[in-house]
């Protein structure tokens, strides 16, 4: 195993940057998930601690060495890549020991390498099947099976769950995450599911237009977001956000919403008077209460533990979840209380509350 460290890492493509100096240290053993929405260049980072892309500047390590010179098979990693790349006419052991025999190892020691890893994986039914005679499931853990023979220092996933079916997905996340707590092999996953990076992850690297926006374990990110970014790219439902302007100062600020409503929240320093900002409201945070906001019931979603509502408020659309069962129409007006808000600076989006 192997620590995994990213100094100034910049990627061109001709005269365009599309990642831009990012540092990411990840601990040896670490779950790290990279995660952020199509093009914000989590996999072309990915590629490069793989050596799969050129890097154009800054560096890589993997534990003491550097590895930016190195070609993908002298740094010690395995991947394990979106569409499987599983090869039709071998069956499942030898589709996993392929890279074994490559590398000449001993047919006693391939056996036992291969057999090791089915046995961790389900897959000891099924090692004399070819790939066109399993799930997408099993194929999924052939290719995790493949890598983990090989015993790497580190693994690197770059979106391996998004061929498969919901329901599939769930359960093999589950699968990977409790395979890691068994191997303790440092690694490296990317995915644009924030839901799969808040289950699996020791910590998350958000990344956005090729930058890093913050990194944390998943609760601290969903808990203390430091940008608008975060906020809305970390839970589900998103976060919502509501323009105002600051129309007082002191120990708590008050905000004035579109129609003249006001509304407190508070504020960890001083914010001047007449300041565009965003309030941020999570829907789960949002709760029916005497006094609130008046949120006009527009469409109603129930899900069986938790209904989820689309109101307006204050002539914005607002997601809110409410866990337990209440009698309501469309039509109707809830008068909803913030247990928790957020404050972002409107223009730059950066965290003030």
């Amino acid at each position: 195993m192997a620590d995994v460290t990213l100094k100034q890492v910049r990627k061109r493509f001709g005269s365009v940057e599309v990642v831009h100096a990012v540092d990411v240290a990840i601990a040896d053993g670490e779950f790290c998930v990279l995660v952020g929405p199509s093009g914000c260049g989590k996999s072309t980072l990915l590629r490069m601690v793989a050596g799969l892309e050129e890097i154009s500047g800054g560096e890589v390590s993997i534990g003491a060495r550097v590895v930016n010179k190195l070609a993908p098979k002298e740094r010690d990693i395995a991947m394990v890549f979106q569409n499987y790349a599983l090869y039709p006419h071998m069956t499942v052991f030898d589709n996993m020991a392929f890279s074994l025999r490559l590398a000449k190892e001993p047919d006693s020691a391939v056996r036992a390498r291969v057999n090791e890893a089915a046995e961790v994986l389900g897959l000891a039914d099924y090692l004399a099947r070819y790939p066109r005679q399993l799930s997408g499931g099993q194929r999924q853990r052939v290719a995790m099976g493949r890598a983990i023979v090989r015993k790497p220092k580190v693994f690197l996933f770059d979106e391996p769950l998004s061929n498969l079916d919901a329901k599939l997905r769930v359960a093999m996340r589950t699968e990977i995450k409790a395979l890691h707590q068994r191997l303790k092999t440092t690694s490296v996953y990317v995915t644009h599911d924030q839901i799969e990076a808040m289950t699996m992850a020791d910590r998350i690297v958000v990344m956005n237009a090729g930058r890093v926006a913050q990194i944390g374990s998943p609760l601290a990110l969903y808990d203390d977001p430091a940008n608008r970014f975060v906020a809305g790219f970390i839970g589900s439902p998103a976060m919502n956000f509501l323009p105002a302007r600051v129309v007082a100062n002191g120990s708590r600020v008050q905000m004035q919403l579109h129609g003249g409503i006001a509304f407190d929240a508070p504020a960890t320093r001083p914010i001047e008077p007449g300041r565009a900002v965003a309030l941020g409201l999570r829907p789960e945070d949002l709760a029916p209460a005497p006094e609130g906001l008046a949120a006009l019931v527009k469409v109603i979603e129930p899900t069986g533990a938790d209904t989820q509502l689309l109101c307006s408020v204050a002539g914005q659309d607002v997601t809110v979840l409410l866990r337990e069962r209440r009698s309501l129409r469309v039509g109707d007006t809830l008068s909803l209380a913030p247990r928790r808000s957020y404050l972002f600076d409107a223009e730059n989006g950066d965290r003030l509350a």
